[in-house]
């Protein structure tokens, strides 16, 4: 018997999900204040609850109440007398804290290499020429043994690529100096983003996004994303989709399973597809695709199901819609597309539903064990038995000091990569022109010296005959006297 759990109900009915077919994505929309934050908070704590861990961005900081029990109250209790909860428990769930700026948990950090040319010519929002360069410094990165671990071993990888152009362009096609420059520019502008928090060392192991706790729970990794989002959003869905790509590469195929291995949470998932380039999109789309049979699941959360491209939208199993408003002709519009997204319920029009859902209710469609949409269904979702809002400084510091991975990541590590060898390289390189020039002025010197030695010996040789000469023919004491006055005067003693 697959393993379910409930996500909410009405006075008639209660809809179940199969974690079977949690491997096979969903999405959770819906206007900003019509409770989709609560929403995901309930499904994270039940795949924690049957052992799954979880990964989710929180986007406003609410999120961390999740690692803390919640309290119940009477809007609670006439919620789970609605759905018909049986076994309803406040609880807090084992839970891990990240974040990039490493003040609100664990820093996370990959490698340049790792994130490779794609992704960074769509972070960095380059044309077709500069990724094209990109490409080749990632090339020629590989050819010459070079780490590309942060930022400084890409920008001295570029200047290198600049002054060695002639002789790289032969190999690895044209390399313009003003197209360098540019990406040169770009990653200053990623860098006061806070692009150097992204590429450092240790790099996440994705095995600690996979963990389990001593009761079997599965771990929720909760990556506070509040700063992140305010300075750089294309940075926060770059790694989101490095996020994804990496653990379809990494993890092994494990078919169809009782529960996935790892969910997945993206809020704000418009940022994924905004301005990014068809082919960056389409490998998306193949990795969601591909990943299910990893064992992981993806889920989307943003305001409208039509921020997400319509291949990935086809292949999203559960979907959940809270309220929409509908003001405009393009908004009824919009409201007519999402509700033939749904599998319809002769029992319910699903177009008037949404413009109608309170707060906390959501339009929702499942999987069955087969894999087949179920009818669409108007429930509220059950409320969370984990704290709504957020831990205060010190709960979270508490659970921070408890961390099964405290201390792992805190250390930046700095090893030799492209920076440094190319650094010792242009040292190496100065040395030996320095001593090129000097051996080349010692050689001058010495040559000179040699000029003007033979020229002494020659004026020498000359006086030295005439001195002979005379000498042999005048023998008198006073004809030689004559001729030593002559010698001296000659060679200037």
């Amino acid at each position: 018997m697959s393993i379910k759990f409930l996500i909410g109900g009405n006075a008639n009915t209660q809809v179940h999900f199969s974690a079977k077919t949690a491997n096979r994505h969903g999405m959770i929309a819906g206007a900003t204040g019509t409770g989709k934050t609560v929403t995901l908070q309930v499904l994270a704590e039940n795949f924690s609850k049957i052992g799954v861990p979880v990964f989710l961005a929180d986007v406003k900081g609410d999120l961390s109440g999740l690692a803390t029990s919640g309290k119940m109250n009477d809007k609670i209790q006439s919620r789970i007398n609605t759905i018909h909860i049986d076994n309803y428990s406040n609880h807090a769930n084992p839970s891990l804290f990240w974040d990039m700026y490493a003040k609100q948990g664990h820093p996370v950090h990959t490698t340049i290499s790792e994130m490779g040319p794609l992704l960074l010519s769509n972070l960095l929002e380059l044309n077709e020429v500069q990724s094209g360069i990109l490409y080749s410094a990632f090339a020629i990165a590989d050819d010459e043994g070079l780490l590309l671990l942060d930022l400084k071993d890409l920008r001295s990888m570029l200047a290198w690529m600049a002054k060695n152009a002639k002789v790289l362009s032969s190999e690895y096609g044209n390399i313009s100096s003003s197209s360098i420059g540019a990406i040169q520019r770009r990653l200053l502008v990623l860098e006061e983003q806070g692009g150097e928090n992204l590429f450092a060392e240790p790099a996440l192991e994705l095995n600690d996004l996979m963990i389990t706790d001593f009761s079997g729970q599965g771990v929720i990794s909760i990556m506070d994303v509040t700063q992140l989002m305010n300075q750089s959003p294309k940075v926060y869905a770059s790694f989101l989709i490095w996020l994804l790509a990496e653990l379809y590469e990494q993890l092994p195929e494990v078919g169809d399973a009782e529960k996935p291995k790892l969910v997945l949470f993206f809020d704000e998932a418009h940022l994924l597809f905004d301005r990014a380039p068809r082919s960056l999109v389409d490998k998306i789309e193949q990795i969601v695709r591909l990943i299910r049979s990893k064992g992981v699941g993806v889920y989307f959360i943003s305001q409208s199901p039509l921020d997400i491209p319509e291949d990935i939208m086809g292949q999203l199993g559960t979907k959940i819609q809270h309220a929409l408003r509908a003001f405009t002709p393009k908004d009824k519009k919009n409201v007519r597309l999402v509700a033939d997204t749904f599998r319809e319920n002769p029992q319910l029009d699903t177009r008037s539903a949404i413009t109608e859902l309170r707060t906390g209710e959501a339009l929702v469609s499942v999987l069955d064990d087969n894999g087949a949409p179920t009818p669409v269904e108007r429930i509220l979702i059950c409320p969370p038995e984990s704290r709504i809002g957020p831990l205060d400084a010190i709960e979270r510091q508490n659970i921070m000091h408890r961390s099964p991975i405290k201390g792992r990541y805190d250390n930046a590590v700095d090893r030799e990569s492209a920076y440094e060898i190319l650094k010792q390289r242009t040292q190496q390189r100065i040395e030996q022109e320095q001593q090129a020039q000097e051996a080349e002025q010692k050689a001058k010197e010495e040559k000179q010296k040699e000029r003007a030695s033979g020229r002494r010996s020659n004026r020498q040789s000359y006086a030295e005959s005439i001195t002979k000469s005379v000498l042999r023919s005048v023998g008198s004491s006073l004809g030689r006297q004559l001729v030593r006055g002559i010698m001296k005067t000659l060679l200037g003693k």
